[in-house]
């Protein structure tokens, strides 16, 4: 293919980048890991392949979509306590972007103290999760479909008000998980969901 760019993301991609300068290749790797990041990521990557003009449109699009959402969150009469769980086994809570779109969204991360770039310093407990009693629980396992029974199943549970009221729900990993204009999807189910549970 002989490409005059090439594009990794993170340090999930440290090695294969390492060889692809070794090979002789231009490669830029971003590391975005907020909403600010992403954004900005766009601009660099905008900038690199001659589309700034294109990349600043959508980034405008992207960040009025932002404060729409926000705005009508203000609306809201309380604001829900979410935990988003990223993987299964072990318990891994959402990274930051993630936090970012539950408060825009009009809800509250129940681990924003948990924040990290590496998913083994996002590792919490069952137990935790049971303390803080979130009012709602958004799944979206990378990569995998979530087993929603298995989660309502899990023992002690039964205690959380979220299973209590069945407000148990997955979003595709496509959808929030990319850290790039996908996370609009993402973010407009958080708030429908917000909307459709805790606006009554």
């Amino acid at each position: 293919m002989n490409p005059d760019l090439i594009v990794t993301f993170s340090d999930l991609q440290a090695e294969i980048t390492h060889d692809l300068v070794k090979e002789g290749f231009t490669v830029f790797t971003m590391n975005q890991r907020s909403l600010h990041g992403i954004l900005e990521a766009i601009l660099m990557l905008g900038s690199l392949v001659g589309e700034s003009s294109a990349a600043q449109k959508l980034v405008d699009e992207m960040q009025r979509t932002l404060e729409l959402t926000q705005a009508r969150a203000a609306h809201l009469q309380s604001r829900p306590k979410i935990y988003f769980e990223e993987w299964h086994d072990p318990l891994i809570s959402g990274i930051g972007w993630v936090g970012e779109l539950i408060e825009l969204a009009g809800g509250q991360d129940a681990f924003p103290d948990v924040k990290s770039n590496n998913a083994r310093e996002r590792i919490i407990s069952a137990e935790e999760v049971l303390r803080r009693n979130p009012d709602m629980i958004i799944a979206s396992w990378c990569g995998k479909k979530v087993n929603i029974p298995s989660v309502i199943e899990r023992p002690g549970w039964e205690q959380i008000e979220a299973i209590k009221n069945k407000h148990v729900y997955e979003i595709k990993s496509a959808h929030i998980l990319q850290p790039g204009p996908a996370v609009l999807k993402g973010l407009e189910q958080i708030q429908s969901l917000i909307m459709q549970e805790f606006s009554k």
